[in-house]
């Protein structure tokens, strides 16, 4: 279990953009739950059960461990099921059905439409780098896609002419996204003036290359984004998944349907898509303060 803690740390600094101390926290409440099973003789994930999951916060709690921090434990232990469930490393996840207190909902950072346009002039488009990653960044706000997916995408995946992608989400799941004109524009571009100077394998599938002419990394993209933001003088705190969030937000702000914005972030229940209603729904009080004369 610990390559796979492993593996759900990076998932969540790169994909999902979790706080460091999330992060810590979650790293630390798994890793107890390890420890804990490992005393029992249980050493794969296909052997934990919610009994035994349980078992380790009834202990947790006689050892004097506090309600909160029980029910960031069980947060914790749903989370990182889940994206064993999601990777096909299991088939079902055995914290789902694990009980815990109500606490308040953390809405996802998002971007302003102005933020977003200043992001995306930042890279130098007369370098082949530079084309690359206005592409990138164009093609992520066009599709909400996940950093992992994006990285992922071969030359085939793409339709310029019909304007659509197909991608390969959680779980190896595919769907087809349509690509709004912008994004098109700058995927033609990079694909004749800047992949060819990047690439020197001409048999090599990836679509985004590094400079090195091998596949572009999910750590390499968000360092550039780091890099991007900076420049733009953006100083909320930004991952790759912001984006994701954005371009949700900004499609049930102009009266997409939530049902097809599920469909293209490849969410498969429809609760995980609904956070983002609230967001809009803070977005029209907001105006309503502002604009309103009795407000």
């Amino acid at each position: 279990m610990q390559a796979q803690l492993k593996s759900f740390i990076q998932y969540m600094r790169v994909e999902e953009g979790f706080s460091p101390n999330t992060i810590i926290s979650y790293e630390s409440d798994i890793k107890q739950f390890i420890a804990f099973a490992k005393s029992k003789n249980i050493e794969q994930v296909s052997e934990v059960s919610r009994e035994l999951l349980s078992a380790f916060l009834q202990a947790d709690r006689k050892s004097g461990s506090v309600a909160t921090t029980a029910s960031r434990r069980v947060a914790a232990f749903k989370s990182f099921f889940r994206f064993l469930v999601d990777e096909g490393e299991l088939d079902k996840n055995p914290a789902s059905l694990l009980l815990t207190s109500k606490r308040a909902q953390h809405l996802p950072k998002i971007l302003s439409f102005d933020e977003v346009l200043l992001l995306l002039e930042q890279p130098d488009i007369e370098t082949a780098e530079g084309l690359r990653d206005r592409a990138m960044l164009e093609l992520l706000y066009a599709t909400g896609m996940r950093v992992s997916e994006l990285v992922g995408l071969d030359v085939k995946n793409v339709n310029t002419g019909m304007s659509y992608i197909i991608c390969y989400g959680k779980g190896s799941k595919e769907r087809l996204i349509p690509v709004g004109t912008a994004a098109v524009e700058w995927l033609v571009r990079y694909q004749e003036k800047g992949r060819p100077r990047l690439m020197r394998t001409p048999s090599l599938e990836a679509l985004f290359l590094s400079n090195k002419s091998s596949r572009i990394t999910r750590q390499g993209f968000w360092y550039n984004l780091k890099n991007y933001a900076q420049k733009a003088g953006i100083t909320k705190e930004l991952t790759p998944h912001t984006l994701r969030h954005s371009f949700a937000t900004h499609l049930l702000e102009n009266g997409a349907d939530l049902r097809v914005v599920q469909e293209m972030l490849g969410h498969a229940d429809i609760s995980t898509t609904q956070i983002y209603t609230h967001l809009t729904k803070k977005h029209l009080r907001d105006i309503y303060d502002k604009t309103h004369p009795r407000a």
